[in-house]
């Protein structure tokens, strides 16, 4: 009897030590186990929060939400804007941002990502629900292409319409930052023009930093008409794929080559088995780390 009751309890302990899944954690950049609070904490002083994300997770494009609604809560001039969305599509984005036109009448109007609808335009929504500013930042694609099959000088041959969709050129490329040098290098490996290749990467985060920068300057008209009043504050927060903010290189190179004094946190989001520990691989990768499990349901 002692023996079925010792069992039972053994048992009833082994239960009670079982934990549920779970479906992220967040580190800082040396490892550290971190929070979404002390991450929130920490853009109260940004001047640009790049969210770093995995196209197809639902958790990072969960917290994208969140951290949108609660910068709004301690900074109402807060600016949105995606690499999701390219410059084109900015008139009509302001359309549907003013209620000009309808949901539907944007999405049949133009070519969006597979998962935007559950993805980004909660987002978008936000921005929409409380009268925010949401900046189309990206290159449109078929130029990125152009570059990547043949080279910058391709883009010589645009209208200047159409060159007002892309940096201004030309632009810088640093060669010696990590980013570029693995494109070149998969480039290669892919029997095309490494240099082709980065540069067709580099365009796009050049593009969204000089997005960014636009819209966070003030003309000198605005400084005129306010010259004796203390301007509010402007705060942009930017969806992107990781790879364009990490390592705090490609779209952060741009924006402080720019402007050296601006404030930016980076977030990036990446996946492991084991929750408890930051892989070794990952520190310094951002100033926050959101990891997801392996295996996490994706939505594309």
């Amino acid at each position: 009897m002692k023996l079925r009751l010792l069992l039972f309890s053994f048992l009833l302990g082994g239960i009670a030590l079982a934990q549920d899944p779970a479906a992220f954690a967040w580190f800082n950049a040396n490892g550290k186990k971190t929070s979404f609070e002390k991450l929130v904490k920490a853009t109260e002083d940004a001047d640009i929060v790049l969210f770093g994300e995995l196209h197809d997770d639902p958790i990072a494009h969960w917290f994208q939400l969140l951290l949108a609604q609660r910068m709004y809560a301690n900074d109402s001039n807060l600016i949105l804007g995606a690499e999701m969305m390219e410059r084109h599509q900015q008139v009509p984005l302001d359309a549907y941002l003013s209620g000009a036109i309808s949901w539907e009448v944007f999405r049949d109007s133009n070519k969006l990502w597979s998962n935007f609808e559950t993805d980004y335009l909660p987002v978008v929504n936000f921005a929409k629900d409380h009268g925010l500013k949401f900046i189309a930042t990206n290159i449109p694609r078929r130029y990125a292409s152009m570059v990547f099959k043949k080279g910058l000088a391709s883009l010589d041959t645009l209208p200047s319409n159409e060159k007002e969709l892309i940096v201004s050129l030309p632009f810088p490329m640093d060669t010696t930052l990590s980013q570029y040098r693995e494109l070149i290098r998969m480039g290669l490996e892919m029997h095309a023009n490494g240099l082709d290749f980065a540069y067709a990467q580099a365009i796009k985060d050049a593009t969204m930093a000089e997005s960014i920068l636009n819209v966070m300057r003030r003309s000198p008209s605005e400084y005129k008409a306010m010259e004796k009043q203390t301007l509010p504050t402007r705060r942009f927060l930017h969806l992107n794929g990781s790879y364009h903010s990490d390592f705090h290189q490609s779209i952060v190179w741009y924006l402080l080559k720019a402007k050296p004094d601006l404030k930016i946190v980076t977030i990036s989001t990446v996946t492991q088995t084991d929750l408890k520990k930051l892989e070794a691989d990952y520190k310094d990768k951002a100033d926050f780390i959101l990891v997801v499990p392996e295996g996490m349901t994706r939505t594309m």
